[in-house]
């Protein structure tokens, strides 16, 4: 006798993720298609909402992102129905999506919209954390309460906006790096924020504008529903505006910068005790120490591959991440891209008949404009689920599409050390090869702007501090104006480069 089938739900569209890029997706498919149920599977039950949304130029746009309930957005677009629960399997030849509650979703279209997980230094320490949505934030937040000191390893995003906001804690930052920010900044860029990281902190905080939703009553249930593996949907802008960042001790800023290296070992309080090894104090004013071992007791110690070793209360990973494909490689013919993720083509159409991937869990792989390239960020994941719904929605009705604007330019705006950062472009001269050069504009404690130029024609930009120059630099690199004529008058802070080129 036939086992009984779990429930199945049918949907022409489906979609896996309650992250910027899924929500995003499954919003424009309940707009384009209002008498069709559009399914939004996650497995948490918040999901992350863009708001505030702005079109700052072309390509460069700003919003915020807000977790709500999934309710909101059910009340907002009436057919989207949204599933709480984890993907177990996909069979693609089926079109079905098996879910942890013992349904099947069957798809006509289906989007994958699993974002990315962190790259953690160390699996299952308890003394290493990883910051990836707002639950690990928390957990985070409430850790350093109880901390003098704590490491930081890595580089990226979430490793810079930590190291500044930090407060009352002794903060030691190992980065594999000459400078910090690599993946954002050049050296000079480094240089004009290091010197804000040590200035103390202004009394006076711009007032977060995100409101948030906690699910602290519901979220018990929600782990066991869920598994506790599972990870949220990723940080967004500002994520952590809100949060109150502060360590035991009565000082602002304390943080000590180790270049060039990386973690060699990892001990516990007792393993460290048995190695006979010695650890450092926190380095004091750059100075020569006549005090070389750090007499407390910690409980966790970083041996780093430069031969020094730290002692602190517990280790921050933000050592970037890897795409979240593993529910879905199963059975799954799929191209993976060199970092792991699910190689789309310019209709962000995976090697899978008819399923569709967009944000962190995607590799592109369509010849790129000379001007953009893939990073895992939140503007790119709205772009790209965005532009995977009008894909979807193309291919369902047979009709042609060309590749969307926005990849024809990269543009990210962000906030760094209080400082409004835009990167435009080849920022930071990526595949541009020797011949081009960069021209340089920094007033201390206000600005830094840096124009990437190959044969007269500008490239790519890093603007930090308000400069009101991101429209012209976009519309110059866009247009690929000769400018060769202009030499060093075109960061010349007299002349009005908007009149000039307008």
């Amino acid at each position: 006798m036939e086992a009984a089938r779990p429930p199945s739900t049918a949907g022409r569209f489906v979609v896996v993720g309650g992250g910027i890029a899924g929500v995003t997706c499954a919003e424009q498919l309940a707009i384009q298609f209002p008498s069709e149920d559009i399914l939004l599977i996650t497995a948490h039950p918040v999901i992350k909402a863009v708001t505030n949304f702005k079109q700052v130029s072309k390509v460069l746009e700003e919003f915020d992102v807000e977790e709500q309930p999934k309710t909101m957005l059910e009340n907002r677009f009436p057919n989207i129905k949204v599933i709480q629960s984890e993907v177990k399997q996909l069979k693609s030849k089926e079109h079905c999506i098996l879910t942890g509650d013992g349904s099947q979703h069957v798809y006509k279209k289906l989007c994958l919209c699993a974002g990315a997980k962190p790259k953690l230094i160390c699996e299952g320490n308890p003394y290493v954390l990883g910051i990836r949505d707002t639950d690990s934030a928390q957990e985070f937040q409430k850790q350093l309460t109880k901390a003098k000191r704590i490491m930081i390893i890595g580089n990226g995003g979430i490793a810079l906006e930590l190291v500044y906001e930090i407060e009352g804690c002794e903060v030691i930052w190992a980065i594999k790096d000459k400078a910090i920010g690599n993946t954002f900044f050049d050296a000079g860029a480094a240089e004009f924020l290091t010197s804000k990281l040590i200035a103390e902190k202004p009394e006076a905080r711009i007032a977060h504008k995100r409101a948030r939703y906690t699910t602290e009553g519901r979220k018990k249930e929600a782990q066991t529903k869920s598994g506790a593996g599972n990870l949220g949907s990723a940080l967004g802008p500002d994520w952590h505006e809100g949060l109150h960042l502060k360590g035991t001790k009565e000082f602002s800023h304390k943080v000590h910068i180790e270049t060039m290296c990386e973690v060699k070992n990892i001990y516990l309080q007792e393993e460290f005790r048995i190695s006979k090894k010695k650890s450092l104090p926190f380095p004091r004013d750059h100075c020569n120490q006549s005090v070389t071992t750090d007499k407390e007791a910690w409980p966790v110690y970083v041996e780093l591959t430069n031969e020094k070793t730290y002692g602190c209360d517990f280790i921050v990973s933000a050592t970037g991440v890897i795409p979240n494909t593993e529910p879905f490689l199963c059975g799954n013919n799929f191209d993976l891209g060199e970092d792991g993720g699910l190689k789309v083509d310019a209709h962000m159409h995976t090697s899978v008949s008819d399923v569709y991937a967009a944000g962190d869990i995607c590799t592109a792989s369509w010849p790129p404009s000379p001007f953009w390239q893939q990073m895992r960020l939140w503007t790119q994941a709205r772009q790209m689920g965005w532009y995977a719904a009008k894909c979807m929605a193309a291919a369902s009705l047979g009709e042609p599409i060309d590749l969307d604007f926005s990849f024809e330019l990269f543009a990210h705006v962000t906030k760094f050390f209080n400082y409004k950062v835009v990167l435009l472009g080849k920022y930071n001269a990526q595949g541009l090869g020797s011949d081009h050069e960069l021209m340089l504009r920094c007033t201390k404690g206000q600005e830094y702007v840096k124009v990437v130029m190959q044969n007269g024609q500008m490239m790519g930009a890093v603007l930090i501090g308000e400069t009101d120059l991101e429209e012209t630099f976009e519309n110059l690199i866009l247009n690929q104006t000769d400018l060769s004529s202009y030499g060093e008058d075109l960061l010349d802070p007299n002349i009005d480069l908007e009149d000039y080129f307008d």
